[in-house]
């Protein structure tokens, strides 16, 4: 079946969608995104996801063109046309067509609001990651999520061609986070994360993890996490919407721990699954 997607008010095939190559996401990666899990038909985390869509478009001076309440019935509808079930929601909001390629903004420009979506065959066991290590060169406003994610892609590369599913960044010898997920440590049982700032994204699935750790009385603590603190760390995890939580059993060619996924990974594997499937959409 032809996978259903949204643009610009009207639900049409994937195949079909059309974006204007004047659209300033296509020109100036003039926009924002979200990814947002679906869990047997439920958005996960949804008031979450869309409170830190509002921000980026905020941050970047996109008027917001739906409510709370519009998004989530958009959202709502994409996934019961495409059967429900597991799924992974991709949202985007440019700032729209204009008439000229100018770096200011146009006015009178509509954003271009587009999602789609992809189902998801099952549930995956999580397989642990190996990760490289490369110094953060990208802008200074990580915090927002923006399209425009050329850094991104190129430490993503470098992983791949490395034998590795992720790359793991370092400013001023500080972790920030990976090319594509949020970072946590474990050191003698203590679970640490880098702080939220400019230099992060505000990961909805970290902030999941730290939320849990605390209700479940496990030493959870945002501080930063030098590279000599991520080199001798008992456990590394890896946090996104796409791949939940998983471990990093490898970094630069060295074992982690023992080399397998940690004690402490796994109680927090089974706190995340029993959340997942007690919540939808919240």
């Amino acid at each position: 079946m032809m996978s259903t997607a949204y643009l610009n008010g009207e639900f049409l095939p994937l195949a079909e969608t059309q974006v204007s190559v004047l659209d300033r996401g296509f020109l100036f990666g003039d926009g924002v995104y979200e990814l947002i899990p679906v869990y047997d038909g439920r958005l996960f985390r949804l008031e979450q996801h869309v409170g830190r869509l509002e921000s980026s478009l905020s941050a970047i001076r996109i008027d917001n063109p739906h409510s709370r309440e519009e998004w989530g019935q958009l959202l709502a509808e994409l996934v019961q046309r495409n059967g429900g079930g597991d799924q992974k929601v991709y949202v985007q909001v440019t700032r729209g067509a204009a008439k000229k390629r100018r770096h200011e903004f146009p006015e009178g420009a509509v954003p271009t609001v587009f999602l789609m979506t992809r189902v998801v065959d099952g549930e995956p066991e999580p397989v642990p990651a190996k990760a490289v290590t490369r110094e953060d060169h990208r802008w200074g406003r990580c915090d927002i999520k923006a399209i425009t994610l050329l850094a991104n892609v190129l430490y993503r590369q470098e992983a791949f061609e490395a034998g590795c599913q992720e790359t793991i960044l370092t400013r001023d010898g500080f972790v920030t986070e990976g090319a594509v997920s949020n970072v946590f440590v474990v050191r003698d049982d203590y679970i640490v994360t880098p702080p939220k700032g400019r230099n992060i994204l505000p990961g909805i699935t970290r902030d999941l993890v730290v939320e849990l750790a605390t209700d479940s009385s496990l030493p959870c603590v945002e501080a930063a996490i030098s590279e000599g603190e991520l080199r001798e760390a008992n456990e590394i995890w890896i946090t996104a919407s796409t791949i939940e939580v998983i471990p990093v059993v490898e970094l630069d060619g060295r074992v982690v721990g023992n080399g397998r996924p940690g004690p402490v990974w796994n109680k927090m594997r089974s706190l995340f699954q029993a959340y997942r499937k007690a919540n939808g959409e919240t």
